[in-house]
């Protein structure tokens, strides 16, 4: 949230009015990251480095060393892009850890050559739905082949750091949906 500074008010102004804050943006107030000790974080956890949410492959501890700190050397792999990234970081020392979702939405559509995006229903208490891009040529045929089939589909969509990837999808049934 970022709240608008006011300055200070004039003589004669109400107080009431002095303290009036304007907010220009709000959101719902959920952190994209909360802090973990390092020593505390483990193998297949998650944590962010160099600013990508990723999930941790490989975790080793050294000895306390001459100046007192044990390091955690870190090997994880970017779950968007799937990098590989390491850190070292003393063990005492937090990182942050990201908030990941994982959501399975109905699918509605899947568009063509032209148009990667596949629709899905977000909400069905409001019939709202939203796009999101196919991550291959090969899912979106993959899905638009069950479409056609007339099999009801689920899609996978994993969500991190206010990014969102398409990772998986599954038959909601074996019947097709025009019956």
């Amino acid at each position: 949230m970022v709240a608008s500074k006011k300055t200070a008010p004039a003589k004669g102004v109400d107080a009431a009015a002095a303290h009036d804050v304007v907010f220009d943006t709000a959101d719902s107030g959920a952190a994209k990251t909360f802090p973990t000790q390092c020593s505390s974080l483990r193998k297949n956890g998650h944590v962010v480095i160099k600013g990508r949410p990723c999930k941790i492959i490989e975790m080793s501890t050294s000895k306390t060393g001459k100046h007192g700190h044990a390091k955690v050397h870190i090997v994880a792999i970017d779950i968007f892009t799937n990098k590989k990234l390491e850190d070292l970081s003393p063990s005492t020392h937090n990182m942050d850890v990201p908030n990941v979702s994982r959501n399975e939405y109905l699918l509605l559509d899947v568009g063509d050559e032209d148009d990667p995006f596949i629709s899905y229903l977000f909400d069905e208490k409001t019939g709202e739905d939203k796009s999101i891009k196919a991550p291959s040529k090969e899912m979106r045929k993959k899905l638009k082949d069950f479409l056609d089939a007339g099999t009801e589909m689920n899609i996978v969509i994993l969500s991190a750091m206010g990014e969102e990837m398409l990772m998986d999808c599954k038959p909601t049934s074996t019947k097709p949906a025009n019956e």
